[in-house]
């Protein structure tokens, strides 16, 4: 691994220091481990400028397969530096560190899917009057904003970038302030495997500053973001001032409901993980189980074996589960905890924890109503809850009776069943006898109500981060 470099930003390709900077802590220790620049409107409007240049510059000059051939370099770049990506990350974020390889590895995906589909994007003709000729043309925003959480610096990254990229767009990128090291060392490896400086810029710094500056900049055309409902009501207001369009990405409860005809030995696996990978700290986690009352408590009973036998530990030794981002969020999770709830199984802490670093107890809780907070709000820690429904009909308005419509899940053999809870069921991603579909990159995902609006991943994130030019030609 490379020493690594003073507090900075990412603009162009220079190394640009702040007067001030934040620190970075291990969550699984608590420990300071460094620091990173606090960027704020001055560095966001340099590196607003610097994407401008590329715009105008050698990638604006690119035509889209040379632009494919680069993100390839690129996905390969990240290939062969995936380890190194990982325990990074295993210290940003508190990943155990084979999900964090695995992030590294989906971004690398990411570039090399969008990278293939950048000449792969038509435009159309359109039957219109005589002497006319009519079509359709898709182009770049031109600088692209990237308001990137915590939880999935490279995934996200991969998946917002790339597409943007592949378009054309140059982009300026805001990791959050807890995990900004990967994000950082992408762009470099970007620059390094040949992405023109300007292209891709990173800026680290909080929310309120650096973040409020990018989605309120007058040059930056279009908005990503990833993060919280409040905040992304925040963004999307800075944003509408300059009616530059929004893609936003927020929370979710999402629920999986499992039928007493579900297969339970391939459900089991999925109703777990779902709940428990990143420590919970997943706006698509599965938190919620809806279970038939004649499986109630087989599938309960497997849970709690499932939740009681999970390892809990720092990320760079691998465990099932590892630490919590900071100690807030630590402090929310736990408000849950002591919720009142049955508490069916809690996996145990390790005595020789670090003292400081910020673990939960993942913890399956049973009966709880649907009126429960656990319920209703997000908890984006390592907690599920199980619900008891009677019919389809209930379970479908217990699923949707959440302000969120990210994901949800469906267990059941029935064919006709499978189909009637797909278009019933409130959510941007419906997953029948699965969940997650192991990432898919090139499936559109994106949610309703709270979740959000605008669709990233797939080619439909192509359409997102291009504006539509319609031409027609009156020839006679």
């Amino acid at each position: 691994m490379s020493a690594p470099l003073a507090p900075h930003c990412l603009i162009g390709d220079e190394t640009v220091t702040t007067a001030r900077t934040l620190p970075v802590h291990d969550p699984s220790t608590g420990e300071e481990t460094g620091r990173i620049a606090r960027g704020a409107g001055d560095e966001i409007d340099r590196a607003v400028r610097a994407a401008e240049g590329a715009r105008a510059g050698l990638w604006g000059g690119l035509d889209a397969a040379e632009r494919g051939a680069i993100m390839g370099d690129i996905a390969s770049a990240i290939r062969a530096r995936a380890g190194e990506l990982a325990v990074a990350e295993a210290h940003d974020v508190g990943k155990p560190l084979k999900q964090a390889r695995a992030d590294a590895l989906a971004c690398a995906r990411y570039f090399e899917f969008y990278g293939g589909a950048a000449d792969k994007l038509h435009g159309q003709t359109i039957p219109f009057r005589r002497g006319y000729t009519v079509m359709t043309l898709r182009e770049p925003h031109g600088v692209t904003g990237h308001i990137v959480p915590w939880n999935y610096p490279m995934q996200i990254i991969g998946r917002s970038v790339g597409a943007a990229l592949a378009m054309g767009n140059a982009c300026v990128v805001k990791p959050g302030e807890d995990a900004s090291q990967t994000a950082l060392m992408l762009g470099r490896i970007a620059i390094e495997a040949g992405l023109p400086a300007g292209a891709m810029n990173v800026v680290p710094g909080l929310g309120q500053e650096a973040g409020a500056a990018l989605s309120g900049h007058p040059g930056i055309r279009h908005v990503s973001f990833t993060g919280s409902t409040v905040t992304g009501a925040d963004v999307q207001q800075a944003a509408a001032g300059r009616a530059a369009p929004v893609t936003l990405e927020l929370g979710g409860k999402s629920p999986q409901v499992v039928f007493a005809d579900a297969d339970l030995d391939a459900a089991l696996p999925f109703l777990a993980m779902a709940a428990v990978q990143n420590a919970g700290q997943t706006c698509s986690a599965g938190s919620r189980v809806l279970i038939e009352e004649a499986v109630y408590d087989e599938v309960t009973a497997r849970l709690a074996e499932h939740f009681a036998g999970l390892t809990v530990g720092k990320a760079i030794d691998d465990p099932d589960v590892g630490p919590l981002i900071n100690a807030r969020q630590r402090r929310k999770v736990g408000d849950f905890l002591d919720c009142g709830a049955t508490v069916l199984a809690r996996a145990p802490l390790p005595d020789d924890l670090p003292e400081g670093g910020h673990y939960v107890a993942p913890t399956l809780f049973g009966d709880v109503r649907p009126d429960d907070a656990l319920a209703r709000e997000e908890v984006f820690g390592p907690v599920l809850a199980c619900l008891k429904f009677t019919t389809e009909t209930e379970a479908v308005a217990m699923a949707n009776a959440t302000p969120y419509g990210l994901v949800a899940g469906v267990w059941t053999r029935d064919g006709g069943r499978q189909l009637r809870m797909a278009h019933a069921l409130e959510a941007g991603q419906v997953f029948i006898n699965n969940y997650g579909a192991g990432g898919g990159v090139e499936l559109p995902f994106g949610g309703v109500k709270l979740s959000g609006h605008g669709r990233e991943k797939g080619f439909e994130a192509l359409y997102g981060f291009s504006t539509l030019k319609t031409v027609a030609i009156m020839h006679g």
